[in-house]
């Protein structure tokens, strides 16, 4: 009999009307968001937001064809990009928040790193809840 996988930081992934939340705190968070919106004290709900922090890298090859004629270049991915998905971004009173709801389980150094290299790279500082 197969056991059923254990989730990594013990949350519980939620499913409502369609939309996965990766724990019952985002769900709960998400309600507050769509209440807000609606009340119109913040605009522009959404979630799971991608930002890239660091580009994919590539390098360019020379490419010969079976005559031994040179093709066209080619490029390869060395080191695919690093990104940052968000779990909500609004606007509130014309300025826009990135939001991210975390436990003390989730604030991983990976974590750390990415909120770090979101100030630096886009200027923003991510609001967690």
């Amino acid at each position: 009999m197969k056991r059923a996988k254990k989730p990594k930081y013990l949350n519980r992934k939620v499913t409502i009307n369609g939309e996965t939340f990766d724990s019952q705190k985002e769900y709960k968070r998400y309600c507050e968001l769509s209440l807000l919106q609606k009340s119109g004290a913040i605009t522009d709900l959404q979630r799971q937001v991608k930002f890239v922090l660091i580009p994919a890298q590539y390098e360019t090859y020379e490419r010969y064809g079976k005559n031994g004629k040179r093709l066209k270049d080619g490029q390869r991915c060395i080191e695919k990009e690093c990104s940052y998905y968000a779990d909500f971004v609004y606007k509130e009173k014309g300025i826009t928040v990135v939001e991210d709801t975390k436990s003390k389980a989730t604030k991983t150094t990976e974590y750390i790193i990415k909120r770090k290299l979101m100030l630096y790279v886009h200027g923003i500082k991510i609001k967690e809840i």
